[in-house]
C-alpha cells in the first residue's frame, strides 16, 4: 500500500526515525490490535496506538463509564456518564485519528469469543483488572501463538511485561503467577494515583509498537516494576518455568 501525503505528515515524527522509517509505519497499519479492558491502562494504551497509527484495533468491556472512572480512564469524560466504554473509547480513539478502524466488543471475553478474537488479532494488549481473565487471555495467546502485552497497577505501584509464546525462551503469564493466587486487588477497594495507570499504559502501547515493528528489545523474560512513592523502576528477571502447568507442553 502506497502512503497518501496527509499520511506521511502525519506519522513524520516516528517516520524520520530509522528504527522505524515508511516500512515500521506499514507494519503499523498492517496490524490489529486487542486491548482487553477500557479502564485505567486500556485508555492510554488504546490511545497512544490509535494515534501512532496502528490499522485497526479491537477494543472489549462489559463496564459503562461511571463518575469514579474520570479520575484516570482519560479516553472518557464527563458527557460519557452512563455511556458503554467501548462507546465511549471509540469516540475518543477516531476523534484522534480517524484513519485507524476501531471494533468494539461491549461484553467480557471469554469463551469461544475470547479465543475467536485472539485469534485474529497480532498482538494482544491485557488492560483487565481480574486475574480470571488474565489466566484466560493467557491460555489463548499460548493456543495461538500471540505476543501479550501485560500492565498492573494499584495504589502507587505498577508493573508492565511482555509474553510471547512463539520465542521458546519466554516465560507465560502463568510462570510469574499461578492460578489458584487470584484474589482480586481492585482499584475501588485498595485506591490507584491517577498518572500511574497512564505510566503503565503507555509503556504497554510502547511494547507493543516494538513487537509489531521489530524495533529495539523487548520486556521478554523481563518484569518492571515501579514504585511510584520513590520513582524507582525495578527489574526482575523472568525465567519460563519448566513446570508451568499452561506452557510446558510448547
Amino acid at each position: 500500500m502506497i502512503m497518501q501525503e496527509e499520511t506521511l505528515l502525519r506519522y513524520s515524527r516516528q517516520i524520520m526515525l530509522p528504527e522505524m522509517d515508511i516500512a515500521g509505519q506499514q507494519k503499523l497499519a498492517d496490524a490489529t490490535v486487542l486491548i482487553v479492558g477500557m479502564g485505567g491502562l486500556g485508555c492510554p494504551a488504546a490511545m497512544y496506538l490509535a494515534s501512532a497509527g496502528v490499522g485497526h484495533l479491537v477494543i472489549a468491556d462489559d463496564d459503562s463509564v461511571e463518575l469514579t472512572n474520570l479520575q484516570r480512564q482519560i479516553a472518557h469524560n464527563q458527557a460519557n456518564l452512563g455511556d458503554l466504554k467501548v462507546g465511549s473509547a471509540e469516540e475518543t480513539l477516531t476523534g484522534l485519528n480517524p484513519e485507524v478502524k476501531v471494533t468494539v466488543i461491549p461484553n467480557r471475553l471469554q469463551g469461544a469469543e475470547l479465543e475467536q478474537a485472539v485469534k485474529n488479532t497480532t498482538v494482544v494488549v491485557d488492560a483487565c483488572d481480574n486475574f480470571t481473565t488474565r489466566f484466560a487471555i493467557n491460555a489463548c495467546c499460548l493456543k495461538f501463538r500471540k505476543p501479550l502485552i501485560s500492565g498492573a497497577a494499584i495504589r502507587m505501584e505498577g508493573q508492565v511485561a511482555v509474553f510471547d509464546s512463539s520465542n521458546p525462551d519466554s516465560p507465560c503469564y502463568q510462570c510469574l503467577y499461578n492460578e489458584g493466587n487470584d484474589e482480586e486487588a481492585s482499584c475501588s477497594q485498595n485506591g490507584v494515583m491517577a498518572p500511574l495507570v497512564g505510566i503503565i499504559g503507555s509503556m504497554q502501547a510502547m511494547e507493543t509498537i516494538k513487537v509489531l515493528t521489530d524495533i529495539g528489545q523487548t520486556l521478554v523474560g523481563r518484569l518492571l516494576l515501579l514504585d511510584a512513592t520513590t520513582m524507582q523502576w525495578r527489574e526482575m528477571r523472568l525465567p519460563r518455568d519448566p513446570q508451568c502447568p499452561a506452557c510446558k507442553s510448547l
